[in-house]
């Protein structure tokens, strides 16, 4: 987060899966504007947009973005992000998506979506329910469940595992398997996110 600031609009991402994921779809719309930035963390979110905000280059900075997950409460989540912003003398909107401020103009988005519980793995596996593997990855739950063995404690990160099994290269996590093009960027689940950046992306 302290390197010096080279892009004129940042998006400020939780951690290295999301910056990986982010980065992956950046590319595939062709947007040259945007320098993603690590807060590791949803915990350092405050003292993360502090030290942004004093990084050289910040300065010539016009738009800023900040993506959270909404876990169980995505109201909370949003206020915490709305308060990080207050802290470090950020423009904080007032409601997701709808942008405040001016040089840099702020805009948060919560995942899955506005008003929804769940994370950047519940997004995924939206964008491939359909896939023929799918109901093999419902199965293998059901299965755990069958045999009377402990569910993981967050299923959703589970799925995407036992689905990212399935592809040509297992293995991957969540934002390598975005740079090897194993989410459906043209799906609908996308939407709000492409929308999103395509938003404050574009050259000023």
């Amino acid at each position: 987060m302290a390197d010096e600031i080279t892009k004129p609009h940042i998006l400020a991402v939780e951690g290295r899966e999301e910056e990986l994921f982010f980065q992956a779809l950046i590319n595939h719309l062709g947007l040259q504007q945007i320098e993603i930035k690590g807060i590791a963390g949803k915990t350092n979110l405050r003292p993360r947009l502090k030290a942004l905000a004093s990084t050289p280059g910040f300065d010539q900075v016009t738009f800023l973005g900040v993506v959270r997950d909404a876990n169980a409460d995505p109201n909370a989540a949003f206020r915490s992000v709305r308060d990080a912003l207050q802290a470090a003398n950020l423009p904080a909107p007032e409601r997701p998506l709808s942008p405040a401020g001016q040089s840099p103009r702020v805009t948060v988005m919560i995942l899955p979506e506005q008003g929804t519980q769940g994370m950047l793995e519940d997004l995924c596996l939206r964008a491939v329910a359909q896939n023929p593997a799918m109901p093999c990855v419902e199965r293998y739950i059901q299965c755990l469940q069958q045999q009377g063995l402990p569910l993981p404690h967050n299923l959703s990160k589970a799925k995407v595992q036992v689905f990212l099994g399935s592809r040509p290269e297992a293995g991957k996590r969540l934002g390598e398997a975005a740079l090897a093009g194993y989410w459906p960027w043209d799906d609908r689940a996308f939407e709000q996110v492409k929308s999103f950046l395509q938003q404050f992306g574009s050259p000023t």
